[in-house]
Formats: structure tokens, C-alpha cells, sequence
């Protein structure tokens, strides 16, 4: 099977429309300009920089040939500054697209609309409420053409615990947390198991923290005087991480919202002699959703500022959570009437994405069971167990939700991401074709054009099984 990336497209298109444009100005275009349209265009089609502000800077020098002005430097692919200068303003407020995310227990009904630039290319799935995350969330991956940046909205990440006697049991749904966790310190403990670097806490705007608390507080004031003693909390935090893809210094950003409610179940005094009373019972969940940026360090700031725009992400659509609210009140009355009835179509479509879900959420599981491991390890053999524990990182948990795979160029050490329908995948020497297959004894080279080298499968940071 042969692909070609979006980023081979586009340098193609762009190298095809240069050469008319350079010979009108043959004639003056000095050999110090040329070099600057040539530094330019390689910009441009590595995504370092947009349209609008390709344009300007071609027509700027073209207007100062031949009259000995210095124009503005041409950035170049792999010493762009990181300023906001590297995304113009053209990808910032142009062109978008939206992407919708389906859900399968509604025969494909659209769920969830994620808005995302016009040329960046996407994947995402809905997951079905579990034992521990209790309403459905959607998962998504989207990169820039040349496939470096890219956002990811994590799984949800979910964990209870309590006291007394319908306390929460432990179950592969949840996190082997067992008590409280402010979302500033989750996102550190989650950058451990990740293996990347925690650069700094990055401050969260007041309003926003203002407006989560909020709607927590008006949840408790609509659920007071209720049976359940009920408490609600919702807190903000963001962090700055940094690790190495390849060559790459790349950086990120962990944006995180981490929901928790407190239910105390009052306890019961016996009215028979010889039958103890029945303790209260307490239990305390708590979720944490996280939207993953991450770009190279000198094109960070530009990719950054580009997401931050209030019109990216995604949204989930009223038409769907009114459908899913009303089919939760349906079904909670056919408990109550003891007669639940389901169409067999539907419960096949959710057994099957229930069973997805499941594995997804048992790699999750297993991955922070590790990470507790190798922390009570440490002292006996802190290199080794570090070696030993390596997490294949959240990402590995993304790929296997979007049915892919992350392959490395042994030579170089880049990554890419790719379908894991496929045993077998090869890349050419431009490192924008790929051909993938399932026979173990096909190769490419002497067959297709070109130069091909095999990439080995790693886990979603780059790291080796």
C-alpha cells in the first residue's frame, strides 16, 4: 500500500507554482535574493510559516531587488524563532475545518464537532462511559501537515476512594490513586509517567479558574437538601513539559481540568435488637481531562498561540447530549419498572466499543500500577528499574484508540505515526512516501522508485519495546 503525506502534496504544489513567478524576475533578482526566495519557500512548505506571511515576505524582496535594501531574513525549517511570527496570522484567524466525531451506539449520530486549522489532518473516537469515568468522553488527534505540532485530547483519567461499607472497590477502570490529587500535582505525576520533563507550572487565567468554580458551586446549590450529602469541585492547571523526538526539541503544554464529587451516604441506626447499625458510608471520584500540545521548541510559541483561539477544539453538540441524556432517563425507568428493553442492534453497536474501551482503559491501568512499582524499587536499583519501567507514555494509549501505530527511521531516529493495520512499513529517502504491508519477505526496493529503508516499531514517544 503506498501513501503520500499532505506535506509531499503541498511541496510539490508550492515547487510547481515557483519557478514562473522566479523568471519574471530574472532579471533582477540578485543571487542573494534567490537564496532568500529559496530559504522562503522551504519555510513555507515546512509549515514554519503561512501563507500571508510567505506572501509578504516574497513581495518584500522582490521590491527591494536591485536597489541594495537588506529585506527581512528568510526563516529557515530548522532555526525558526519561536515567536508567534512562525504561524501567520493567515492560519491563526483563516481558514478552518470542522471534524466530527461519532457515536456508534446511535447508528454514527454526530457527537462531537472539533474545530481544527484547514489544513491539519485528524483523528478521533468517542469512548462509552466505563465503571469509573461515568458519562462518555471523546478522544482526538490532530497534527500540521509536516505532521511535527500536534494536539491530542487524552482519555479521560479517572480514579475513587472512600470510607465505609459501599466504599468504592478497586477495578481496572480506575487509577490505582487512593486519595485526593489538586490538578497541578496530577499533571506533574502525570509528566513521570510519561517520561517527559516538568519544566514549570504555566498560570491558569483567573476567570477561567473563576468560571469552573463556579459551575461546581451551582451544582451543589442544585443538589442541596438531596438524600446524598453532596460536594462538588472543579480545578484548572496547565504545565509546561519538554522531551526529544529525534532531533527534535520538542515542547508542550498540559492544559487540565480535574473534576472531583464527594457523596456521603448517612448512616443508619438499627431498630433490632442484636442487628448492628450500618455506618455512613463516603466516596470521592474524581476525573481529570487533559488537551496535550506539543510542537517543536522553536515553533512552539506560534503553535500555542494558534490553539489558544477561542474557535479550536472540540464541542460536544447539543442534538447528541440531549439523545444521550433522554436515553439515560429511559433506561433508568426501565430499571425502575423492571423491564429494560434495548434493541439487539444497539446493544451489539455499545458491547463491541465497551470491549474497545476496556482494553484502552486496562493499558492505562497497568502503565500507573508500573509507575508505583518502580518508585518502590528505586533504591535497590534506580537505573535498572527506570530502564525496566519505561512508560510507553499516554500516546501509546492514543494510537491504540485510533488504530495506529508509531514507527522510527533507525537511522535518524524520527518517529511517525501510522495505520497498525499493517505488520510491515517502509519509507523512502524524501521521508514523505510510505508503503506498508503484511508479508514479512516484501520489499520495496528494485520495485518501486527510489531508495526504501524499513522503520521499526516503537512506543508512542520514540522509545524502543
Amino acid at each position: 500500500m503506498r501513501r503520500v503525506s499532505w506535506c509531499g502534496f503541498i511541496a510539490i504544489f508550492a515547487l510547481l507554482a515557483t519557478p514562473c513567478a522566479q523568471g519574471q524576475q530574472k532579471s533582477t533578482l540578485s543571487s542573494e535574493d534567490k537564496q532568500k526566495l529559496t530559504a522562503l519557500l522551504d519555510a513555507y512548505t515546512s509549515g514554519v510559516i503561512g501563507k500571508a506571511d510567505y506572501d509578504a515576505r516574497v513581495a518584500e524582496v522582490k521590491a527591494n531587488a536591485g536597489k541594495g535594501k537588506s529585506s527581512t531574513p528568510a526563516p529557515t525549517p530548522a532555526s525558526a524563532p519561536a515567536s508567534a511570527s512562525a504561524v501567520s496570522a493567515d492560519e491563526t484567524s483563516g481558514p478552518r475545518q470542522v471534524k466530527y466525531i461519532t457515536d456508534p451506539s446511535f447508528n454514527g449520530m454526530n457527537a462531537v464537532a472539533v474545530s481544527i486549522p484547514a489544513k491539519w489532518h485528524f483523528q478521533g473516537v468517542l469512548f462509552q462511559a466505563g465503571n469509573c469515568a461515568s458519562i462518555p468522553y471523546f478522544v482526538f488527534r490532530t497534527s500540521s501537515p509536516d505532521g511535527l505540532s500536534y494536539v491530542e485530547r487524552l482519555p479521560a483519567l479517572s480514579w475513587a476512594w472512600g470510607s465505609g461499607p459501599s466504599a468504592p472497590k478497586p477495578n481496572n477502570d480506575c487509577l490505582p490513586l487512593q486519595g485526593p490529587l489538586g490538578a497541578q500535582d496530577f499533571l506533574k505525576y502525570l509528566a513521570s509517567v510519561m517520561k517527559v520533563e516538568y519544566v514549570a507550572d504555566d498560570p491558569v487565567p483567573e476567570e477561567l479558574q473563576e468560571k469552573v468554580h463556579k459551575q461546581a458551586a451551582d451544582m451543589n446549590a442544585a443538589e442541596a437538601g438531596s438524600f446524598l450529602k453532596t460536594a462538588n469541585t472543579a480545578e484548572l492547571a496547565r504545565a509546561i513539559v519538554r522531551y526529544k523526538n529525534g532531533t527534535f526539541d520538542m515542547k508542550g503544554l498540559y492544559a487540565a481540568r480535574v473534576d472531583c464529587v464527594e457523596n456521603t451516604i448517612p448512616g443508619m441506626k438499627s431498630q433490632l435488637r442484636g442487628m448492628a447499625d450500618r455506618p455512613p458510608t463516603t466516596t470521592h471520584h474524581c476525573t481529570a481531562s487533559v488537551r496535550y500540545t506539543v510542537a517543536p521548541e522553536n515553533r512552539f510559541a506560534a503553535i500555542r498561540k494558534m490553539w489558544d483561539a477561542p474557535d479550536l477544539g472540540g464541542q460536544a453538540l447539543d442534538a447528541w447530549q440531549e439523545a444521550w441524556v433522554e436515553r439515560n432517563r429511559e433506561q433508568a425507568q426501565q430499571v425502575i419498572n423492571a423491564s429494560i428493553r434495548a434493541t439487539n442492534a444497539a446493544m451489539q453497536a455499545q458491547q463491541q466499543q465497551f470491549n474497545h474501551d476496556q482494553a484502552v482503559r486496562q493499558q492505562m491501568h497497568e502503565q500507573f500500577l508500573a509507575t508505583m512499582q518502580r518508585g518502590t524499587d528505586m533504591s535497590m536499583a534506580r537505573t535498572q528499574a527506570s530502564m525496566n519501567a519505561r512508560s510507553t507514555a499516554t500516546s501509546d494509549w492514543v494510537d491504540y484508540a485510533l488504530d495506529q501505530k508509531t514507527v522510527m527511521d533507525p537511522t535518524t531516529g524520527q518517529v511517525n505515526k501510522v495505520s497498525s493495520s499493517y505488520t510491515h512499513t517502509w519509507v523512502d529517502s524524501t521521508g514523505t512516501v510510505s508503503y506498508q504491508t503484511n508479508d514479512p519477505n516484501a520489499n520495496p526496493n528494485g520495485v518501486l522508485q527510489g531508495n526504501w529503508t524499513q522503520r521499526q516499531q516503537v512506543h508512542g514517544d520514540g522509545s524502543p519495546y
